[in-house]
């Protein structure tokens, strides 16, 4: 009778002891707790912020003609490239690598003069701009004024002149109607900007009275005349670049001559300018280094992230002491 009764009152104990563990459970007891659907877990690092990416960088190359750097820098007849300077970058000490044009503007794109010869018919098929840029899948185009039409490779017509426009002669371009396309009339470039369509390269290409090479034709002027002209054409076209929001975010603007005056022989094809502007360049900054066609290219495969940079500018300093890398 004992042996029941105890059994009995085990069996009490239990049911109280259980009963006792739910309301226990049902009213949070025990330390556990539940945490909010979108609350962090305790001790988990806070993800970090995405970082913004980093923006392209816009590179504008405009060639003008046959000026030496003390007929452009500080001529009044120029005053809008003189503000550019002044505001910008200025090489005070760049040397274009010999007469006439042509090896000028080889050196500017392949880093080899190539030749001497304003008529050679090419094709170049050593390395070079075009090549490097599509390698690293960088977009380019030429904006060619007076260009006859997209895609043209042919000879000179009228105030366009075949040798101002190397990348008619590289054998990527020459062989590859796609890559020929990309060679299209400067009113292009207007539209393109306005649409925020700028290919990471530009090669812009005046014609002859706009990049003070010579008068228009028919019409005789004066040196200050022709120097005034292009310097309206450069403001005229120019300005707006500056200002437009895709060159605004990490753009670069370079003013190059490709050679001096025939009588300047200072280096091979005398002393010219070279003007830096726009985000990229290091604002009211002078450089007194010597510098030649291959230091732009090599500045342009920097400031591009290019990982190869075309013949000679391979092994040159880029001009980091007017350019923002």
């Amino acid at each position: 009778m004992n042996v029941l009764l105890n059994q009995i009152s085990r069996a009490a104990a239990l049911s109280v002891a259980l009963f006792s563990l739910m309301i226990l459970i049902s009213c949070g007891g025990g330390g556990a707790t539940s945490s909010p659907a979108n609350s962090p877990t305790p001790g988990a690092a806070n993800p970090a912020p995405p970082q913004p990416a980093t923006p392209q960088a816009t590179v504008v190359m405009v060639m003008e003609e046959n000026h030496s750097y003390e007929q452009v820098i500080g001529n009044a007849s120029m005053p809008y490239v003189n503000s550019l300077a002044q505001q910008g970058a200025v090489a005070t000490q760049y040397y274009a690598d010999m007469h006439p044009s042509i090896p000028n503007y080889f050196a500017l794109t392949t880093g080899a003069t190539v030749t001497n010869d304003n008529n050679f018919p090419g094709p170049v098929s050593s390395d070079n701009l075009a090549r490097e840029l599509n390698a690293a899948g960088k977009t380019w185009k030429v904006y060619a004024e007076d260009l006859p039409s997209p895609g043209y490779l042919g000879s000179s017509v009228g105030n366009y002149i075949k040798h101002h426009n190397p990348f008619t002669y590289f054998s990527d371009v020459v062989s590859d109607p796609s890559q020929a396309a990309n060679i299209v009339p400067f009113t292009q470039f207007a539209s393109d900007l306005g649409a925020g369509r700028l290919p990471a390269f530009s090669f812009v290409v005046p014609n002859l009275p706009d990049d003070a090479h010579s008068c228009a034709t028919g019409v005789t002027c004066d040196d200050n005349t022709l120097l005034a002209g292009a310097d309206q054409w450069l403001k005229n076209n120019i300005a707006p670049l500056l200002a437009n929001p895709q060159f605004q975010r990490a753009g670069l603007l370079l003013i190059v001559f490709d050679e001096s005056n025939l009588t300047d022989l200072r280096r091979g094809g005398g002393r010219v300018p070279l003007i830096a502007a726009g985000p990229k360049a290091k604002a009211g900054a002078q450089s007194a280094v010597t510098y030649a066609h291959e230091n732009t290219l090599k500045t342009i495969c920097s400031v591009l992230n290019l990982t190869t940079c075309p013949g000679s500018a391979a092994s040159v300093n880029a001009e980091g002491d007017l350019v923002q890398p």
